[in-house]
């Protein structure tokens, strides 16, 4: 059993070198090796002990795949007729709560861009391909547009210990802003992303790193001499400054705002109304409780 958790563990860490944010693999991960270690089993040899981990494996697997439609049959309880919906990034099980909502109710919603990625933009495809009203709004545009909103339906990265969110970069300063102007903010999980951690701050998130927010030194190309003006040179009409003539300017791209970003954010969960999970509906302290008993010896 020892020589098996070694091994699962350090399958565990190769998997989250192939995923630019592993913190819903780690949390998979985590929760899959607890249910190994402390699988109730009377086998006589490890090769039966293994046939039924394996089974088990193979039962939790195809289980899993159930969750977003239990979520989604949850979530839609809570979502009136004619209701104004706001959306952040992309998410599958979101995708599958608007789309099961539109059968049944009349809904619009309000798509963030999602930037640095941009994923907002493929929920407004999909949302529009399926005969949902959408908009996409600027993520700057979020506090503009929260008076026409009835609530923020949002995904997650993960669901941590204290009950707050990890989810798409912006979704903090959403809740904040929900919060000030009244409007619940719901986020949707699967059990399996529930998740052991304790951030107290952003920087306490497992992906954090040094590169974000930094301040790089400047690679300025070499410039010639400015060049001695006489008077005041004029442009359309206008005073032009030629302080800086002669010096090239510096292009900043997308690539580099995106690699000195991060790619998710913590949400506190005072500002968290509901989290729906296939385990039910649950305040973030019923969260936090549920992560208490599923790692209980």
């Amino acid at each position: 059993m020892f020589e098996l958790v070694n091994a699962l563990n350090d399958g565990a860490e190769v998997l989250k070198t192939r995923s630019s944010n592993p913190i819903s693999l780690n949390a998979g991960c985590e929760l899959f090796i607890a249910f190994v270690t402390r699988f109730p089993h009377d086998s006589i040899s490890f090769a039966d002990l293994k046939t039924k981990l394996i089974r088990q494996g193979q039962q939790y697997a195809a289980e899993a795949l159930a969750y977003r439609k239990k979520i989604a049959e949850l979530a839609v309880g809570f979502i009136k007729d004619g209701s104004v919906i706001l959306t952040h990034s992309y998410s599958r099980v979101v995708m599958q709560t608007l789309l099961l909502a539109h059968q049944r109710k009349r809904i619009s919603v309000f798509v963030t861009e999602a930037r640095p990625r941009g994923l907002g933009i493929k929920t407004a495809e999909a949302l529009t391909a399926a005969g949902i009203p959408s908009t996409v709004i600027l993520d700057s545009a979020v506090a503009y547009v929260m008076e026409k909103v009835d609530f923020v339906l949002v995904g997650s990265e993960a669901v941590v210990e204290s009950g707050g969110l990890i989810n798409a970069v912006g979704s903090n300063q959403i809740a904040i802003i929900a919060k000030a102007a009244n409007k619940p903010f719901y986020a949707l999980a699967e059990s399996y992303k529930f998740h052991r951690l304790f951030p107290l701050s952003q920087y306490d998130l497992p992906n954090h790193n040094s590169r974000i927010f930094s301040f790089p030194r400047p690679q300025l190309p070499p410039s010639p001499p400015p060049t001695q003006v006489s008077g005041t040179s004029t442009k359309n009409g206008l005073p032009e400054d030629t302080s800086f003539s002669g010096v090239a300017p510096i292009a900043i791209t997308q690539e580099h705002i995106s690699k000195n970003n991060p790619d998710v954010d913590y949400t506190r969960p005072d500002l968290i109304s509901l989290v729906f999970s296939d385990v039910g509906s649950l305040t973030p302290e019923g969260v936090s409780q549920y992560l208490v008993g599923m790692f209980a010896e």
